[in-house]
């Protein structure tokens, strides 16, 4: 059964494949570079070797978005986003499977009358605009200097062929790598809490971790989608929007890979944050975004000349309708699934507001003295909760949303030994670990009770979020969520 629920995260992957993929190598095989059986090769395996390697960074994102807490759920969800990308796809919308994921999330969140982050929510809405404007900007300067480098060279036409063919292939390696770290999130994201894989150990050499073994699987189903269906796609944005010739295609698929990559490098986050530098945030961002974007830059390089706008203005509907249609087809398909198969979409989750949790919540801006009309009562579902918070005027998402985290009953045991097992010293230091250890035999309802007993050591304790102190205090919250992981008392899902 689990790998059933699994086929609809392949299908995605597969989708994702189809349609973002080709917007990599598509230019190079329009241009007639590269053969397509070359380039499709290619681009999968280091697709395949970035969504292993650097797939980690942008999958948090997704996962917080939504906590899709079922199997079922997770798999109606990528169901929802799957077909919604085929369908555009087959009508010749090269959409983005970003905005396709995020939309059926959201569809989620609504049946499930689950809070949606409305601040990962802001983080993902801002780069669909961000995304393609740097892209742009990257493509028009990489052309400009390309252009600059050849006139000085005074190369012969088959000498800037050939090394123009050669430049295809090094970007083409590095945006499918860049590809995969950064949208195999969108392929597996919303299974992150609900993994059906456990780490396995090979030959007591090395683990490979049940995370990883999610990202190979989507991985691979993007390469399927890269051979059964991409060539269809090629033509729109490697052609149709603008006319690309070899230098032009490098120049787009190179200012389109580095975006991807800037958005799912975790080192480069780090390099940043470590310098008192903002960065941009690990989210799954759209290649078909960023390489419209890099076109309209290259446009603009040559003058705005022969940029086919009604091709654009199609893709720009496709843009604005996939989220909308994706979290409709979402929620019609939850209805479906729960109440005809009678599946579990989601996991009832129990909340409180016992004098603590009210305690805890006057420490933040969203406590209302109405709150305490609910004083010790125990709410044994996410529809139950809303509804009672909603009849006391308490209806904004955001407010929701901190009131749910602070008030959801997740159970935890602190276990010493579990401790020396499970916590590695890659992640804690060893007066950290110690620290954890103290708590051993303490049972806590709430992640932030353990968060107040660790935060009595200066070790633990969030800093001014200031550019230079963002590399900490992520680094603090990943320590935090391993623990909160580790001493969780897991339930049947």
């Amino acid at each position: 059964m689990i790998w059933f629920y699994l086929t609809s995260g392949l299908f995605v992957g597969w989708s994702l494949g189809a349609n973002d993929a080709s917007n990599i190598f598509g230019t190079a095989v329009t241009t007639k570079m590269l053969k397509f059986k070359f380039a499709a090769t290619l681009t999968s395996i280091f697709i395949i070797i970035g969504a292993v390697i650097g797939g980690g960074g942008t999958s948090q994102t997704i996962s917080e978005l939504g906590d899709v807490n079922a199997l079922a759920g997770a798999f109606t969800v990528s169901l929802a986003s799957g077909l919604t990308v085929f369908v555009f796809l087959k009508n010749g919308f090269p959409i983005s499977v970003s905005q396709s994921i995020v939309g059926s999330i959201i569809g989620w969140c609504i049946f499930t009358a689950t809070p949606i982050d409305m601040a990962s929510l802001t983080r993902i809405i801002l780069t669909w605009i961000v995304n393609p404007a740097i892209s742009g900007v990257f493509a028009f300067f990489i052309f400009k200097l390309i252009r600059i480098i050849l006139n000085k060279l005074n190369l012969h036409l088959l000498e800037i062929d050939y090394y123009t063919r050669f430049a295809l292939i090094v970007v083409l390696i590095f945006g499918s790598y860049s590809l995969g770290a950064n949208n195999i999130a969108k392929v597996v994201g919303v299974f992150v809490n609900s993994n059906p894989f456990k780490d396995v150990n090979v030959l007591n050499l090395f683990t490979v971790p049940a995370l990883n073994q999610l990202f190979l699987l989507g991985a691979f189903a993007m390469a399927v989608g890269i051979f059964t269906y991409s060539k269809r796609n090629i033509e729109t944005v490697g052609g149709e929007i603008f006319k690309l010739n070899p230098i032009t295609a490098l120049a787009s698929v190179l200012g389109s890979s580095i975006v991807l990559f800037l958005f799912s490098s975790t080192n480069i986050e780090v390099l940043l944050h470590s310098a008192g530098l903002p960065a941009l945030p690990l989210v799954p961002v759209s290649i078909t975004q960023s390489m419209v974007g890099a076109i309209i830059g290259i446009s603009f390089a040559k003058g705005v000349k022969n940029l086919n706008f009604k091709i654009l203005g199609k893709v720009g509907i496709g843009w604005v309708i996939t989220p909308i249609a994706s979290a409709l087809a979402c929620f019609v398909l939850l209805f479906f699934v729960q109440n005809v198969f009678q599946a579990k979409v989601f996991v009832p989750i129990n909340y409180e507001l016992s004098a603590p949790v009210i305690e805890e919540l006057k420490k933040s801006t969203v406590y209302t003295d109405s709150l305490v009309k609910f004083k010790d009562k125990v709410f044994d579902s996410q529809f139950e909760f809303r509804k009672s918070l909603n009849e006391i005027g308490i209806d904004k998402e955001k407010m929701l949303y901190d009131i749910f985290n602070i008030a959801k009953i997740e159970n935890f045991l602190i276990d010493s030994n579990l401790a020396k097992q499970k916590l590695s010293s890659d992640n804690f230091t060893e007066d950290e670990i110690a620290d954890i250890k103290r708590l051993h035999g303490r049972f806590f309802k709430h992640k932030w009770q353990i968060v107040n007993e660790l935060m009595t050591s200066p070790a633990w304790e969030y800093i001014d979020d200031t550019p230079y102190n963002k590399y900490f205090n992520k680094s603090l919250k990943t320590r935090y969520e391993i623990i909160f992981d580790t001493f969780k008392i897991k339930e049947s899902r």
